[in-house]
């Protein structure tokens, strides 16, 4: 009997077009995988270095059915200035209140203040929408 060869051997021919081809591919896939990866990271860091002014409410107490008193903690670059914008809501969900707090120019880098916000009804819940640098603020 003789014995059937599956294939050429390797040592003697070299590496077949398939074989060449699937580690081109792999080759590719890994360089455009770290390259999306590299990009992830880029807009995170730019996502999160790029926020000159962030808040957060640390506590809210609504003193009437006209008025809530929030308690805001502004975290900024020290020469920035800007806006953070608070909002009332209702039981039912609806916006009762909101108010644009100005962030002005102070030295510090942390705003610890308390801010009074007027509402056309008791609010249950006031939340931070969000804050933004005036873009003539350096840094």
């Amino acid at each position: 009997m003789t014995a059937v060869r599956e294939g050429l051997p390797e040592s003697r021919y070299g590496r077949s077009a398939d074989q060449r081809a699937d580690r081109k591919l792999k080759i590719a896939g890994a360089v455009l995988g770290a390259l999306f990866l590299a990009m992830i990271g880029w807009f995170g860091y730019d996502y999160i270095a790029g926020q000159r002014i962030s808040a957060e409410v640390i506590k809210f107490d609504t003193v009437s059915d006209t008025e809530v008193k929030v308690h805001l903690e502004v975290r900024k670059d020290a020469d920035a200035t800007g806006t953070c914008t608070l909002r009332s809501i209702a039981e039912n969900g609806a916006e009762v209140g909101r108010r644009d707090v100005r962030i002005g120019q102070k030295s510090t880098e942390r705003i610890d203040e308390i801010y009074p916000v007027r509402t056309t009804s008791r609010a249950t819940s006031t939340e931070l929408t969000g804050c933004t640098a005036d873009s003539g603020s350096t840094g």
